[in-house]
């Protein structure tokens, strides 16, 4: 570097942010730095995402949590299922795009052309086809309102003359919407910075180019120029090439992954797939301090559409009573037996998330956390219209302060107006794992919420 400098070549300077904006990068590279488990984690994410993303690094905060959405996220994508795997990452760009979440259209642009996608789809929804674009409104509605889901927006899809959809089909596309909903509200809730690959991550911008993302990339029409830079491969490549060298025995001691071909197809896709590619590098300008906002409008309809609260003067829409319909009675039988094993996957998420505890709060150990759990659980429920009849809700003013549940409602219902101020300022005192944990909680919560109105709305109509 000095002796480049001395030649007068300008060098440009990296922005060096970290997984999140929101918590400091030495302390999640601290997280498990001796810990075989939380190694094998890792290795297990980058052969079955052929990547280990910012959401893993943030997640290993909480290993069993980890190891349970990995297993889960691996069957939606990559396993047997009603939908073809390049229709699964489109409806993940779809649902992450409602949100603004360019972080995860970004990831499924790269995935969705890797499957065999059509790169034109990536110009706009209007592309798609008409099936896709008939998901539209379902994905408008389950984001932002999902108590106005009613049976026959379910029936226009499954009965549409031409490009219907089939029950099991409709399933999937619905796990896979919620899911990505509710990721969003995980990825803005814990500040995620975007990958290093993407405009914003530990990379540099030209000053020609400006608010792209990367579904621009894929398309040609990005204008970066390529720099061949020996460093930034080798940093991309170390971690592949650690994980690719690890004896097959490893492969078959796998505990998250139990079909060993499909690990071992996804290791060396992706590592082909990081040695083709060249590194973009880009000359930073700008605001260091602003998430970067990139247009991926293009990926859905109605762009106006947002959350309105529940309870609105001069409206009456019921509440969903969870003794009426809930996801242990009603949801998860519908999920597994028209989509089998995902219930099964989705609960073991939900029980992990919700009872999740290290019986510590803050600096004070043997702590009961139930009650403040379930207050966070049933104050998103309640925001969304699903009520329990043998909760005492005096018990969520009582436990959530205001700035708490201001946090709470942003990062559920309208993830993309996060703020750094709103993540530091609420539990000031606490660990960033418990405030990680707490968006494990708002994410599953929400997710749940979701599912519970599209699935009742299915078995409306089928009855």
């Amino acid at each position: 570097r000095e002796h480049k400098q001395e030649l007068g070549v300008r060098i440009p300077r990296p922005l060096g942010r970290g997984p999140s904006q929101f918590i400091p990068e030495k302390e999640i590279l601290q997280i498990g730095k001796e810990d075989a488990h939380i190694h094998a984690l890792f290795e297990e994410a980058f052969a079955a995402l052929g990547r280990l993303d910012n959401i893993t690094l943030l997640m290993v905060f909480h290993p069993q949590y980890l190891h349970s959405f990995l297993k889960t996220q691996h069957y939606l994508l990559q396993m047997d299922g009603p939908l073809p795997l390049y229709f699964r990452h489109y409806i993940g760009i779809m649902a992450a795009a409602r949100h603004q979440c360019s972080y995860l259209v970004n990831l499924h642009v790269d995935d969705f052309l890797q499957v065999g996608g059509d790169r034109k789809w990536l110009s706009g929804l209007e592309f798609a086809p008409q099936k896709l674009q008939n998901l539209g409104e379902l994905n408008k509605i389950l984001a932002h309102r999902p108590w106005l889901l009613t049976k026959d927006h379910i029936e226009r899809l499954l009965k549409a003359e031409e490009h219907s959809w089939s029950l099991a089909e409709l399933i999937h596309a619905v796990v896979l919407l919620t899911h990505y909903h509710s990721l969003a509200s995980f990825a803005f809730g814990c500040g995620i910075s975007p990958e290093i690959h993407t405009e914003g991550g530990h990379t540099f911008r030209p000053p020609s180019v400006s608010n792209y993302c990367a579904c621009d990339i894929a398309n040609g029409n990005s204008g970066l120029e390529e720099v061949s830079v020996l460093t930034a491969e080798k940093s991309l490549l170390s971690f592949s090439e650690k994980v690719i060298k690890q004896p097959k025995k490893k492969t078959r001691q796998s505990r998250l992954y139990e079909n060993t071909e499909n690990v071992a197809r996804f290791r060396n896709r992706s590592f082909k797939s990081i040695k083709k590619k060249k590194c973009f590098f880009l000359i930073a300008t700008g605001d260091e301090d602003s998430l970067p906002n990139r247009d991926v409008s293009r990926h859905f309809e109605d762009t106006s559409y947002g959350y309105k609260d529940f309870s609105r003067r001069g409206e009456h829409v019921p509440t969903l009573r969870a003794q009426d319909y809930n996801w242990e009675d009603h949801g998860f039988s519908l999920v597994n037996r028209l989509y089998p094993d995902v219930g099964q996957w989705l609960d073991d998420k939900f029980q992990i998330a919700y009872n999740l505890t290290y019986n510590t709060m803050a600096m004070h150990k043997d702590v009961d956390t139930s009650m403040l759990r379930r207050a966070v659980w049933n104050y998103i429920h309640c925001m969304f219209g699903i009520r329990y009849d043998d909760y005492d809700y005096i018990e969520i003013n009582q436990l959530l302060d205001h700035g708490f549940k201001v946090y709470i409602k942003t990062v559920v219902c309208s993830p993309e107006k996060t703020t750094k101020k709103m993540y530091d300022s609420f539990w000031r005192q606490f660990k960033h794992s418990e405030k990680v944990h707490v968006n494990l909680l708002l994410m599953e919560a929400r997710m749940q919420a979701e599912l519970l109105y599209a699935l009742r709305a299915i078995t409306r109509y089928m009855t």
